[in-house]
């Protein structure tokens, strides 16, 4: 009897772990059957993806070469607009890709490049304006570069169908995988790609990927580098020496904007500065106070006042205010640089100042420290009365003037500058100084806190 009832235990137990068993292993072939599915499914969105993208590519081949030879600014302004939204088409799917190498980093480069200065060229036909021979023959560079991309793009293509690239393999292993799965064909021509791009990366022209633009040094960054201590030492000069309780060391920023070394600065037992100096030339590059305000006792006017006055203690000169915020007791203004009676918006600095007595607790400097530098400001073509006839008849004009504004192409326009009013609302209008175009239209918020303009 006992053993009977052990054989039935064990018998038992064994279904338990047969019946354990065939669950794990139905367990396991769902789990496999969902990670089937799952790579399929990213496979087949990669595939889309790559197929979007060669669609776009020939698209904006074909756009490029009715451009040539497109005889009038309206159809010409049609097409490059064109190949303006296929470029960006282009790089959205781009972007989809699992794959990071140079090659593909140039792709993204050229179809950036082609995006913005058909972009622009778009913009002097929509002006009634011809293109010149050297737009043209830029257009013909990119035309060239833009077969040969589609050329290789429908040679990867071949290695896709014939299964040689596995997109998840590449997501896996990236550059190596790349390179050891494609074709020798499509490593030669991605190989061209490369060579032949330099010949097109420095096409020179009013857009956001000018090479000669982006790539540029800042141009208010004067001076020799300086080593740690004597940025320590900048720092608290610019505190001044009897702020200063304590000084620690946070750092150097090496990869930021502007290369610079960070420090914290106790100025009492409860406030503290955190400050950065550059590495180039050891200019304040930013300053920030924790000092808390409580009241507000001086007016935006004697704010603005102090605040021009530090910039002009501490070297920054001929700056003017433009628009403030004010957020718990403190006023954030901003200072443009001006150059005979011309404002110029780029060369910008930041600086809050407190409403209890007048302190400046912060400035950041960047934007002067990445643009200042003298202009040329003599290139006014049209008088300001001709500039008025481009302006809207129902806009009362309340101020006027000369102001340099960047565009979002990394440029600068030498613009008159008009603000007024259209039924209660404040507007800026910037009138183009050479041609009398309008550049950019502003609309002037005034709130309990502040005037910003958007």
């Amino acid at each position: 009897m006992k053993d009977w009832v052990n054989r039935l235990k064990k018998a038992h137990m064994l279904s338990i772990i047969f019946i354990a068993l065939m669950v794990i292993i139905v367990l396991a072939a769902v789990l496999i059957k969902n990670q089937k599915n799952a790579k399929q499914a990213s496979e087949n969105s990669y595939n889309m993806a790559f197929y979007e993208l060669v669609d776009y590519v020939q698209n904006v081949e074909t756009y490029l070469a009715k451009s040539l030879i497109s005889s009038t600014p309206e159809h010409g302004a049609e097409t490059l607009t064109n190949v303006w939204r296929e470029a960006n088409l282009a790089q959205a799917y781009l972007s989809q890709l699992p794959i990071e190498s140079q090659e593909l980093e140039n792709t993204e480069k050229f179809l950036n490049q082609v995006s913005d200065y058909s972009y622009s060229l778009s913009r002097k036909n929509i002006y009634n304006e011809s293109l010149t021979d050297e737009d043209l023959k830029n257009l013909k560079d990119l035309h060239t570069y833009s077969v040969e991309l589609e050329n290789t793009l429908n040679q990867l293509s071949d290695d896709i169908n014939s299964g040689r690239i596995k997109w998840n393999e590449l997501t896996n292993k990236g550059t190596t995988a790349f390179a050891q799965q494609v074709s020798t064909s499509s490593l030669e021509g991605f190989s061209n790609l490369e060579e032949n791009f330099h010949e097109y990366s420095g096409l020179i022209y009013d857009g956001a990927f000018s090479e000669h633009l982006t790539s540029s040094e800042p141009k208010g960054l004067t001076g020799d580098d300086i080593d740690e201590e004597t940025a320590k030492q900048k720092a608290i000069d610019f505190i001044g020496k009897d702020n200063v309780k304590e000084v620690e060391n946070l750092g150097y920023s090496e990869n930021a904007t502007i290369p610079e070394y960070n420090f914290s600065i106790k100025t009492s037992a409860e406030d503290s500065v955190n400050i950065s100096i550059s590495k180039k030339g050891g200019h304040i590059v930013y300053m920030n106070s924790n000092r808390s305000v409580n009241t507000e006792v001086i007016s935006q006017e004697e704010a603005n006042a102090k605040g021009k006055e530090f910039l002009s203690n501490h070297g920054f000169k001929d700056m003017k205010e433009t628009y403030y915020l004010k957020q718990d007791g403190i006023v954030t203004i901003n200072y443009a640089y001006t150059q005979n009676d011309v404002v110029i918006y780029s060369d910008l600095i930041k600086v809050k100042v407190a409403l209890d007595n007048g302190e400046v607790l912060g400035i950041e400097t960047t934007g002067y420290l990445n643009n200042h530098t003298q202009r040329d400001t003599s290139k006014v073509k049209i008088s300001k009365e001709n500039a008025k006839k481009s302006l809207n008849k129902d806009l009362q004009i309340n101020s006027e003037g000369l102001a340099i504004i960047p565009t979002e192409y990394k440029t600068e326009i030498l613009c008159y500058e008009f603000k007024g009013k259209v039924d209660d609302r404040e507007f800026l209008v910037y009138i183009n100084s050479e041609n009398g175009r309008e550049e950019d239209i502003l609309v002037i918020t005034n709130t309990p806190n502040g005037t910003l303009a958007m």
